[in-house]
């Protein structure tokens, strides 16, 4: 079965200082991105998708572009802030993209069969491309399904500080209601995990279920994004710093019974990296899984 991982990596690396996607994190100078092309790999997926910027392409190719190609096929779309359908303008001072739902309707035209999309400097770990893949295999011909990785609440807070995370919402049949961006939760003194809201605070268990923008979608996801991306532009394209989000896309459908959003769990832990103070925690769980055994030591031979 083919399938394609789509990697959002347009992303600048203001608050880290430098293109996090390119830095080293493995015994051998690999990158987050390695490790997670070796897990889709692993789990069946046969081509990914780099979503890049236009001023670090050659860069980024150059690097990534020999290490897997005799592996997965290999394919390269950037994100530009004038990417946008004919006929819609945007205001002059404008800077940066739309956001994540923007960066992946650039690969409308490289992707024609089921796709997963992840965050290029996120570690999701192994199952979590295995699950994603049987949930692919399950499907029907005629599925009108997506579906979203969940992770346990308490595996993917972070020791430096406050995360913000989309609480994920599911019925009876395990499909998801709505995804609710809730801002600075962190565990506190007390070991209560909570976040502010109001005038105080509100709890949240440790199994709560959250996303970190790994979703699994069928190639009609493209059709359904641009129409939105439209009336997007309508009401907000004038704005300096409005963005196009992934979560509102899916929203949308769901509370417009258009398409059912599956929500699948995974046990593993996530962690990501924000700020430069991130990348020796990184390095660490990266070297444990090392140690024990899930990769090896030099990841490509």
């Amino acid at each position: 079965m083919e399938m394609t991982l789509l990697v959002l990596a347009a992303g600048m690396g203001s608050r880290y200082g430098g293109l996090k996607q390119m830095d080293a994190f493995g015994p051998n100078g690999e990158t987050i991105i390695d490790y997670s092309i070796n897990d889709a790999i692993n789990a069946g997926f046969t081509k990914v998708v780099f979503i890049i910027r236009e001023h670090f392409k050659d860069d980024f190719i150059s690097f990534f572009s020999n290490k897997f190609e005799d592996k997965i096929a290999v394919d390269f779309v950037t994100q530009e802030l004038d990417k946008i359908p004919e006929g819609y303008t945007y205001h002059k001072d404008r800077e940066k993209p739309w956001g994540t739902a923007h960066a992946l309707l650039m690969a409308k035209d490289a992707i024609k069969e089921p796709f997963a999309v992840i965050n290029g400097d996120d570690f999701y770990g192994p199952d979590a491309y295995k699950t994603l893949a049987k949930f692919f295999k399950d499907q029907s011909e005629q599925s009108k399904t997506y579906s979203v990785v969940s992770y346990f609440l308490k595996n993917t807070l972070s020791d430096h500080g406050a995360v913000n995370r989309g609480v994920c919402f599911q019925d009876e049949n395990g499909n998801l209601k709505k995804v609710v961006e809730c801002i600075k939760i962190q565990r506190g003194e007390d070991g209560i995990i909570s976040y502010p809201e109001g005038e105080g605070r509100t709890e949240l268990s440790e199994d709560t279920l959250v996303s970190m923008n790994m979703w699994g979608f069928l190639p009609c996801f493209f059709d359904h994004c641009e129409a939105q991306f439209k009336v997007f532009l309508e009401a907000r394209g004038h704005e300096l710093k409005s963005e196009f989000y992934i979560p509102s896309v899916v929203d949308a459908l769901i509370q417009n019974k258009i398409m059912d959003t599956k929500v699948l769990t995974s046990d593993a832990s996530w962690f990501g990296v924000t700020y430069q103070e991130d990348k020796p925690s990184v390095i660490a769980k990266l070297n444990a899984l090392i140690e024990k055994g899930v990769y090896p030591e030099n990841l490509w031979g």
